[in-house]
């Protein structure tokens, strides 16, 4: 039995994610109390017949905080009842979180009239650490879409009925702002840059001209095989502490050329031998 755990700041896109895994066939329940998480999970694991089905759960800060502060020894608990658990925790920049409630005339849960917006995001930030902290996969939304970030979690759920450890390969550009889902963030713009070739720009690091360009200087080779022979090094150390999933970002000034094509090229290396790799261009 598979049950799947979605929390996260308010405005991230916790309920993009239960329709993305309610679109996979899950049996989706927002804001379930988390006083109800532990009856859910003993009543799908004793039913008078196996359940095939799967479920997601959204648990906010709306909870009581003594709450959310047990979440941690609540998974522990969950994971001894043999269900197969996982938490998916959404987060963004306060400022991108800002600018989604001024464009809407939905109330942050923890603002009020003494509450300003700022000290309600704080809040809930502070509210959740034990949530966060307990997740299995976290997604940064601040630069993706709604249909961006639906697209990103039926990915990394259905990677995960490969075998073996979910693998997310980012390309980002540093202007944009750093991920902070990520377990490894690489930083390539030391190496040759297509962008100061005045006919290349228009491309990215997924088109013929610019692949071709950069496979002709050897600091750029010697990158990505540098960051291919690490990588392939940590990946079973991180597998051996029974991780579900594994974040690498690369990034270079502006996110089209050099990351684009370091994150394919190592990307699709190591999807010959791990079937899981997902590859994604924030920037694109």
């Amino acid at each position: 039995m598979k049950l799947i755990i979605v929390s996260g700041l308010s405005g991230s896109g916790k309920s993009i994610a239960l329709q993305a895994l309610e679109d996979l066939g899950f049996n989706c329940i927002d804001n379930l109390p988390m006083g109800l998480l532990h009856a859910l999970a003993v009543q799908i694991t004793h039913a008078a017949e196996p359940l095939e089905e799967q479920f997601a759960v959204g648990i906010d800060a709306r909870n009581l905080a003594q709450d959310l502060e047990q979440f941690p020894d609540l998974i522990e608990t969950l994971k001894a009842m043999n269900l197969d658990i996982k938490v998916i925790y959404l987060t963004a920049n306060e400022q991108t979180l800002i600018k989604r409630f001024s464009e809407t005339r939905r109330k942050h849960p923890l603002s009020s009239g003494d509450t300003s917006l700022n000290e309600a995001i704080a809040l809930e930030n502070k509210y959740l650490t034990p949530v966060s902290s307990s997740s299995d996969l976290t997604l940064d939304s601040s630069q993706t879409n709604v249909h961006q970030l639906r697209e990103l979690v039926r990915q990394c759920v259905e990677s995960e009925n490969q075998e073996g450890m979910s693998i997310l390969l980012e390309s980002f550009g540093f202007k944009h702002g750093i991920p902070n889902d990520a377990n490894y963030i690489f930083d390539v713009r030391c190496i040759t840059n297509p962008h100061w070739v005045p006919e290349l720009r228009k491309f990215t690091g997924k088109d013929d001209d610019v692949i071709n360009y950069l496979e002709e200087h050897d600091d750029v080779i010697q990158m990505r095989d540098d960051i291919f022979e690490f990588i392939s090094k940590w990946i079973p150390i991180f597998e051996k502490e029974n991780r579900s999933y594994m974040t690498i970002a690369i990034g270079c000034t502006g996110g089209y050329h050099r990351s684009v094509y370091l994150s394919e090229k190592i990307g699709g290396k190591l999807q010959e031998k791990y079937p899981s790799v997902v590859i994604r261009h924030r920037e694109l």
